[in-house]
């Protein structure tokens, strides 16, 4: 949600920022702006629209000369979209600059006081807001503009990753963050600022990622200044070499990246358990786990708590804990989760997943479990992220960057961790047999070559998706470990197309959505032979008998369904608790062919953002 990007150094800042810009664009944003300054003049640009908008705006309108700049892509918060309330923001005196991730909950009432002090406001942003009291702080206090920006900072309340300078001394950027990501990358007497890495990574393998609370000054020439933002404490930047090539935040010769990560799920998924799936052994090896195996063995119940696409891999979860290791497990969404004052306990292990290990209401949900006494385990994808700092311990996933803002990659390879959690802890209690275990490490090994062979119905899929792109509404129905993935294919459809979908339990369609079922109503139902086979083959008879047209994800072989359904798309065969991994690449492809053939912005869908770091 938002994109930084900042540059000071050797080179012109405008084409950094530009492409940075267009790498950030996956997080989602309305408008978008830049600013430069050449040591004696400023240049600012922006606008409503996307950042190849602004690109032309920028080259037609202003100079892009400058070795410092600033550059912004907006998800509006406070006040519309449009020109004016796009990112960057000038102080009243034009001295100061200012971009802004975040939100200034108390914006209110400090512009209510910079009015009485003069200070006017040509937009309705709470940004706006903070640069004038950064330079109102810096006159009333005669200090420099880092001390200001800290003093400032003190007096919000709120959520912010910022980037500012003065151009009366314009050899230096300040940068500070509390609750939003902010990075620094390190290069040969230059710095660039970027909300992740994939701005500057072919500029240089070296980051710092601030911590919340902490403030920097970059300066050309000079190492990073780091302070606490509270008490002025001295902190020391913690360099990382990034792990991050250029090729992966690149489309490859794919025409979007959601098409591009779907198909990289084999690899993601073979990455994912590579090193912890022994299968030869007849190991599972997980740091994270194994360091803290006591925790989960004596836990009461295992809370999961996510957002979204993260929330139903955590319901999947729900399956597999209580089948296999017999741990009692509740899933709850972060943003409740976190308002309801929920009973936790010393005895209590909290499970949170997140992609980008920034999501604004799981890290509240983190901190809240802690204040209880519960052991929090991380799972997300994000090194470095605030989830993998903030936990106690945690498992990544290697799904690689994923750009696309619908989450395909991410939800397979969480279910991919989960399922490993979840079978160590099932061998240590003794509730699989030797026997079982091994034949679930052999299977869970031979998914990324099932989901290989699944991809291969891409051209069917395709072929489905052009009879029912102009739909007004569709149903998904699953039952047990396929539920969940019901859900998780009615919002990739909603997401990406702007059809509106419904998961259910199948079970659930009698009381209430077959109401909804006629000629005009496409059903996608999840069909695999295990799990509740006949039970679904009853709902896809009541279903045809009301003349609903049946897209059906089968087990290959399958004779019972094909017999009844439209159209049928057969998986592999597998064991019933992994044939989500399965099941969901079909769903993931329907909603990608019928969102390009209804003309949508597949990567970047309207109103969404791919790192929800506010509330």
């Amino acid at each position: 949600m938002c994109g930084i990007v900042g540059y000071i150094g050797h080179r012109d800042a405008y084409p950094v920022l530009i492409k940075g810009l267009q790498r950030l664009e996956y997080r989602g944003y309305d408008s978008a702006g830049v600013v430069l300054f050449d040591g004696e003049n400023l240049s600012l640009s922006k606008t409503k629209g996307k950042v190849e908008d602004l690109k032309n705006r920028t080259e037609a309108t202003i100079p892009t000369k400058g070795k410092l700049g600033l550059g912004h892509t907006r998800w509006a918060t406070h006040g519309v979209p449009n020109d004016v309330n796009s990112h960057p923001h000038c102080s009243n005196s034009g001295d100061l600059v200012i971009i802004h991730n975040g939100i200034i909950e108390n914006y209110e009432s400090i512009k209510t006081a910079l009015t009485k002090r003069g200070y006017t406001f040509s937009s309705d942003t709470d940004t706006e807001v903070l640069v004038n009291l950064i330079e109102e702080v810096k006159k009333k206090e005669g200090v420099k503009l880092g001390k200001a920006v800290q003093i400032a900072l003190n007096q919000v309340v709120g959520a912010y990753a910022i980037a500012v300078f003065d151009r009366t001394k314009p050899d230096e950027i300040v940068v500070a963050k509390l609750g939003s990501p902010l990075a620094i990358g390190i290069g040969e007497n230059e710095y660039f600022i970027a909300s992740d890495a994939s701005p500057f990574i072919e500029f240089t393998n070296n980051a710092v990622y601030l911590e919340d609370e902490e403030m920097a000054i970059v300066r050309i020439g000079k190492e990073i200044k780091m302070r606490k933002i509270k008490d002025d404490a001295i902190a020391y930047p913690n360099i990382l070499e990034l792990q991050l090539n250029l090729e992966e935040i690149e489309k490859g010769g794919y025409e979007h990246f959601m098409l591009k990560e779907i198909y990289e799920q084999p690899r993601a998924i073979m990455d994912t358990y590579r090193g912890r799936l022994l299968a030869d052994k007849g190991i599972i090896k997980m740091a994270g786990i194994d360091q803290n195996l006591e925790k989960f063995l004596n836990a009461n119940r295992i809370i999961i708590v996510a957002c979204g696409t993260s929330w139903h891999a955590g319901l999947v979860a729900e399956y597999i804990f209580e089948d296999m290791a017999r741990i009692p497990v509740e899933v709850e969404y972060a943003s409740e989760f976190r308002y309801r004052n929920p009973v936790i306990t010393d005895k209590d292990v909290l499970i949170a997943i997140s992609q980008s290990g920034e999501t604004a209401d799981t890290l509240a949900a983190i901190k809240l479990a802690k204040e209880k006494g519960a052991f929090v385990f991380g799972v997300c994808n994000v090194v470095g992220s605030s989830i993998a700092r903030e936990t106690h311990a945690g498992a990544y996933t290697h799904a690689g960057p994923e750009i696309g803002v619908a989450s395909t990659k991410a939800f397979t390879t969480q279910i991919t961790v989960l399922t490993l959690l979840a079978m160590r802890l099932a061998q240590e209690k003794g509730t699989f047999s030797q026997s079982k275990f091994h034949e679930y490490l052999t299977e869970l090994e031979s998914i990324p070559a099932k989901v290989e062979k699944t991809l291969k119905s891409n051209a069917l899929v395709k072929e489905i998706s052009e009879i029912y792109k102009d739909s007004a509404n569709c149903l998904y129905l699953g039952r047990g470990y396929n539920f969940p993935v019901a859900l998780e294919g009615a919002l990739k459809l909603k997401e990406i197309s702007y059809i509106h979908a419904e998961g259910y339990p199948a079970a659930e369609m009698k009381h209430g959505p077959i109401a909804l079922i006629d000629e005009q109503m496409p059903v996608v139902v999840i069909a695999t032979k295990k799990g509740h086979y006949e039970k679904v083959v009853s709902n896809i008879q009541e279903i045809k008998s009301r003349k609903g047209r049946i897209i059906a994800i089968v087990t290959e072989g399958d004779k019972s369904v094909k017999q009844l359904a439209d159209h049928v798309i057969e998986i592999p065969e597998t064991s019933e608790s992994l044939s989500p991994l399965l099941t969901t690449i079909p769903l993931q492809l329907l909603s990608y062919h019928i969102a390009v053939m209804r003309g949508c912005n597949v990567d970047q869908p309207r109103n969404l953002a791919k790192s929800v770091t506010v509330e």
